[in-house]
């Protein structure tokens, strides 16, 4: 319709232009030839009386078109809410006064959309903010990763626990685990069939050479239709030593059960060796060549070691109930050193005893005993051709689950080390690696810690070898 009106007005303002434009042609006809008037006189009547009839009308009606506008506007103004014109104001004031009105409301909303949206930012960033805030809070290690497998928030306790640089996120998912590749496989599932694993337990091997054990859940984010998820999200908590002490209580339930029933054959051996013990001082005496005098100091030999080692294995079978008094370490730690100061001489190695030790709660004759098995197995671990020769006892302070203090006490060689497929029987009694053991000794040791409420656990020093042997015990407050 406007632009019909349009044309409308502009096909008048162009009829009212040819009639002024045929008036002044007809007047310069007028001007230019007076002779011929009388003979044009009609015509330029003719052409003056057209002109008058068509231009009058539409000289009145111009206006009226042209001010068409102008008269709606007055009436949307009318019929805006604010109030009418008085009769002391004209149109134009009104109109005016209207636009004002109008243009204060609009800047008022603006104003007051700009607000709103100032605060619809402040708030989604004060959001960010806090979800920053929940990421960092987590206890547990929490990694998302989209739907490429790109890394996109790392918090620092999974920075610490796998361990990660700064530059964790944007790497690619196979990169970033390359130490840890059965959680990399359970990420890759859960995007691409959107797999989720709950509390699974995984290992990661830490730069020093240990290996870390973790409970895992990783869930898919939205799945798609087909299995693929737009992303996962992993949870990481550090279970190594939960594991170890489930692997502590399964191992001391072994070896009660393997005392209780080895116990009584292990009585009815020591009863047989006593007897081919005093058969053979026996025969000894009624022997009267040298062969007869060196089978029977050999077989009185074999019957001592047998009878030695039936006694130890009856001492660890059937322990004797603790006498527990308060006891300084660093006390029977030098005892240890002192007793065992001749053997080490021998055997070319260095004692070093560093590190912060207190008082416990132990029996003394038992704890001594087990550290004396644990300082002579680490001297027996080191080989003869050995260039480093040097048994550590580093003692330190820890603090555990509430306000639970240990004592620390590692008993590190520079041996070979332990083969990984013995870590997990190197406490099983009658289990030894070396020629002359008896497998005896650190089994007696670790469940000397292990009644004592500590635990004793064996581990590889790392890259520079040998053995490292951790024993933990409650610290006397």
């Amino acid at each position: 319709m406007a632009r019909y009106e349009n044309r409308v007005q502009l096909a008048l303002a162009l009829v009212v232009g040819l009639l002024l434009l045929a008036n002044l042609f007809t007047l310069t006809l007028v001007a230019l030839a007076p002779q011929e008037r009388a003979s044009r006189a009609p015509v330029l009547f003719s052409v003056f009386l057209v002109a008058l009839l068509v231009g009058v009308p539409v000289v009145l009606l111009l206006p009226r078109w042209l001010l068409r506008p102008y008269r709606e506007l007055i009436g949307e103004a009318e019929r805006a809410p604010v109030l009418k014109p008085d009769g002391s104001r004209d149109e134009t004031e009104f109109v005016l006064e209207t636009f004002q009105t109008v243009v204060a409301q609009l800047r008022t909303q603006q104003l007051e959309l700009e607000r709103l949206s100032a605060r619809a930012s402040e708030r989604a960033a004060s959001a960010e903010k806090f979800s920053e805030r929940i990421i960092a809070s987590v206890p547990s290690g929490l990694i998302a990763f989209d739907a490429e497998g790109r890394a996109t928030v790392v918090n620092a306790p999974a920075r610490a626990l796998l361990p990660l640089g700064p530059e964790a996120e944007g790497r690619n998912v196979s990169d970033l685990l390359n130490h840890a590749p059965e959680l990399a496989k359970m990420i890759g599932r859960s995007l691409s069939v959107g797999e989720l694993y709950r509390r699974a337990e995984v290992t990661a091997a830490m730069p020093d050479g240990r290996a870390r054990k973790l409970g895992v859940t990783v869930a898919p984010i939205e799945a798609r239709a087909g299995g693929q998820a737009r992303g996962a999200l992993c949870l990481l908590t550090d279970i190594t030593e939960v594991a170890e002490l489930r692997e502590t209580v399964a191992l001391k339930r072994n070896l009660e059960s393997l005392g209780e029933m080895s116990a009584g054959l292990a009585h009815e051996f020591k009863n047989a060796l006593a007897t081919l013990h005093g058969y053979a001082q026996l025969l000894q005496n009624f022997t009267t060549d040298e062969r007869g005098d060196a089978a029977a100091s050999a077989l009185l030999q074999e019957v001592r070691g047998l009878s030695a080692m039936v006694t130890a294995f009856l001492n660890f079978a059937r322990p004797q109930p603790l006498d527990v008094v308060e006891v300084s370490a660093e006390s029977i730690i030098s005892d240890c050193a002192e007793e065992l100061a001749g053997f080490f001489a021998e055997r070319r190695i260095e004692l070093e005893i560093v590190g912060e030790f207190g008082a416990v709660r132990a029996d003394e004759t038992m704890l001594r005993q087990a550290l004396l098995n644990l300082l002579r197995n680490a001297a027996e671990a080191i080989p003869e051709d050995g260039t480093e020769r040097r048994v550590s006892v580093i003692g330190s302070r820890e603090t555990g689950g509430g306000d639970k203090n240990w004592l620390v006490v590692k008993i590190a060689d520079t041996g070979s080390g332990i083969a990984p497929r013995d870590l997990q029987r190197i406490f099983i009694p009658f289990f030894s690696t070396k020629s002359g053991g008896h497998g005896v000794g650190l089994a007696l040791a670790h469940r000397v810690a292990t009644e004592h409420g500590g635990t004793l656990t064996a581990a590889n020093a790392g890259p520079a070898g040998g053995a490292l042997f951790t024993l933990r015990l409650p610290l006397h407050n």
